[in-house]
């Protein structure tokens, strides 16, 4: 677990009048990015290998170099990549639509060349679009978890994903038996562009509540 993940749920404190994860309009729309972020990511570990194979004739050996390539980057710069994100201006918000836009070209470049090497350009983009996404959305998920009731957005975090999981390979799969690999590729990148559509809302919709809050603390003080 990430060290400072642990210390946000060591800080959590009972909150009077606990706001329903069902209800929270900004967390509902980070629900769809999230899933959608699991739809297009999930295609590395199903179709993807399908198409080192099929397109470019990698033996299972060279396939498993380059999965295995994806964990060793996250092993070794994760955390240094996510402790030098941290100390950035950058928002939370701002640095998933970077990974989502990441993950988006990880697949769109696969469709630019035939050149294998093209397929390690593609793994790169797409683990340091793994190694901004997942942590920064999984500590924003439990920062607003402390609204209220927090079983129900941690909850919700998870099935965004597991609905991903459950619809994400079938949908890859058809979609290559019916159009190939380009025409799948390219649905997948506009389709993540869709979830850094819903992020970028997210983004808007937590710069009006930062905004009405402000001004609510402001007038409380000039009553005071």
């Amino acid at each position: 677990l990430n060290p400072k993940m642990v210390k946000e749920q060591e800080k959590t404190e009972t909150v009077k009048n606990p706001v329903s994860a069902y209800s929270d309009k900004a967390f509902w729309v980070f629900f769809i990015a999230m899933m959608i972020f699991g739809f297009v990511f999930l295609q590395y570990f199903s179709t993807i290998p399908l198409y080192y194979r099929d397109a470019h004739f990698l033996s299972e050996t060279k396939i498993g170099l380059l999965m295995a390539m994806n964990g060793l980057v996250i092993a070794i710069l994760e955390m240094p990549l996510v402790k030098y994100l941290e100390g950035t201006k950058l928002t939370k918000t701002a640095l998933m639509i970077y990974g989502a836009i990441l993950t988006a070209l990880s697949l769109l470049v696969l469709n630019l060349s035939s050149w294998s090497g093209i397929l390690i350009i593609g793994m790169s983009l797409m683990t340091i679009g793994e190694m901004i996404t997942f942590p920064f959305s999984n500590t924003f998920s439990m920062q607003r978890a402390k609204r209220g009731h927090q079983g129900q957005y941690m909850a919700m975090y998870s099935v965004s994903f597991s609905i991903a999981h459950i619809f994400g390979h079938k949908l890859g799969a058809d979609l290559i038996d019916s159009y190939g690999f380009e025409f799948t590729w390219y649905m997948f990148t506009g389709l993540m562009f869709v979830g850094v559509g819903f992020l970028y809302w997210l983004k808007l919709i937590l710069k009006k509540e930062n905004t009405n809050e402000s001004k609510s603390s402001h007038l409380a003080l000039n009553k005071s």
